[in-house]
């Protein structure tokens, strides 16, 4: 069985490294222009996740799977964060800190898939950094809401991928603890 791609891949649209820059149904402040879409690329992420995580390796197809395969590691990171958290209030405080915590960009030493990323050139760093991290706030926001629901404890459906790696990698640099 291959792995999920993105729908956005057929979409002609702004690129920032050679990763898309797609619209998002958000209310998070970010560079990202928003959609009033049924679905958008954050959607698609949790959509995928349970059956792509299983994947060791991941045959890109376009400039939005680049991104899809960047916010299925941050949903991984987001899962073990979520985890430990003892309420869905602080969840919600702990998927924040962790949205805006300093991470690495493409081109940097710490981020584990520099082969098949494009390092941002010039203005193209701060423009990347601002969407990744709404990207990431999004994304923090409705795993909360799907990790938790109406519960103020994590489903066991969703913890028990808290130990899988996307193609085995992680963008949590080792030695550091989320």
């Amino acid at each position: 069985m291959p792995a999920y791609h993105s729908k956005f891949n057929d979409e002609e649209g702004p690129v920032i490294g050679n990763i898309a820059f797609l619209p998002l149904r958000t209310n998070v402040k970010g560079p990202a222009p928003r959609t009033d879409a049924e679905e958008d690329i954050i959607d698609e992420t949790l959509y995928y996740f349970k059956a792509n995580v299983f994947f060791k390796n991941y045959e890109i197809k376009g400039t939005a799977d680049r991104l899809l395969i960047y916010l299925t590691l941050y949903a991984t990171d987001c899962i073990v964060k979520l985890q430990k958290s003892p309420s869905k209030n602080q969840a919600t405080k702990d998927m924040y800190s962790l949205a805006i915590s300093r991470f690495s960009l493409p081109g940097e030493a710490g981020f584990p898939l520099n082969a098949v990323y494009a390092r941002p050139q010039g203005t193209e760093v701060e423009k990347m950094r601002s969407y990744l991290t709404q990207c990431r706030q999004e994304l923090g926001q409705r795993m909360v809401e799907k990790v938790f629901g109406n519960s103020d404890t994590p489903s066991k459906w969703w913890t028990c991928f808290s130990r899988r790696k996307f193609m085995d990698k992680t963008l949590t640099p080792l030695g550091q603890h989320i």
